[in-house]
């Protein structure tokens, strides 16, 4: 992909192609989750949460995903792996996807669960067709809902998890034997890892991005070097819905 000589300005008013220049056709599956991703933790158990600028779909079908999900997961300690997608469609309408990759079942369930019954903030889910028991996808039908707003119900979701699992009190003896089971369910799946680098620790560096890619050569680098993929992405939506606004009443 060849960096075009567009204005920023251009770009600005056009929402597809804005997000376009943050999207990552040529890097691996690994770096793309690398690029914008965030972490949280409870007892041991740890949630990396990725951003990806393209179509669930494309992302789905991208040769060896699976087998590349698990080593990102084996790699940075990650027993669940939530990848948000963020795109603009034809219509300059925002998109956003979640996919939930947890080779633990009872864990993968409940996450799933919490966000599906989630009314502050209703993500209006919609399951989308998955191909492998470990992922589960989703349209996310509440646009607004961004990684920021869906932390903390992640973060109830690990919550409700470890209250589901409690031990009950009684004789040592059984005890013993629940707490067996509970350390069972979390080392199931063959490629589950032990619990996670907590965040104050140095995480391994982000792989070279490819010189023909417009991550590191971005035309607004320069102008807005703080400004985030996510930032973008909501003022385009913003831009797009007053557009919409206005549209509708002037027909009227």
């Amino acid at each position: 992909m060849k960096l075009t000589s567009t204005p920023c300005t251009r770009l600005a008013s056009s929402p597809l192609s804005l997000l376009t220049i943050m999207s990552y056709p040529r890097l691996t599956t690994e770096q793309m989750l690398r690029k914008d991703q965030k972490s949280i933790s409870r007892q041991g158990i740890k949630m990396a949460i990725s951003a990806i600028y393209m179509d669930l779909e494309a992302f789905l079908q991208r040769s060896g995903l699976i087998a590349d999900l698990h080593a990102f997961c084996q790699a940075h300690s990650c027993d669940v792996l939530v990848t948000m997608t963020i795109f603009f469609n034809a219509h300059n309408e925002p998109v956003r996807q979640l996919a939930i990759f947890c080779p633990h079942t009872a864990l993968r369930t409940m996450i799933c669960g919490v966000l599906e019954r989630s009314h502050s903030p209703s993500l209006k889910l919609t399951p989308a067709p998955s191909t492998h028991p470990n992922l589960q996808a989703y349209l996310q039908g509440n646009t607004q809902v961004s990684r920021k707003k869906l932390l903390p119900l992640l973060q109830e979701a690990l919550s409700a998890y470890f209250d589901s699992m409690k031990i009950p009190s009684g004789p040592p003896e059984t005890e013993g034997v629940c707490r067996e089971q509970v350390d069972k369910e979390l080392d199931r799946a063959g490629n589950s890892l032990v619990p996670g680098l907590s965040q104050d620790e140095e995480e391994p560096p982000l792989p070279p991005t490819p010189m023909n890619s417009l991550v590191d050569e971005c035309p607004l680098d320069q102008g807005l070097p703080k400004l985030s993929a996510e930032a973008i992405f909501e003022k385009c939506s913003q831009i797009s819905l007053s557009q919409s606004t206005t549209a509708s009443l002037s027909q009227k």
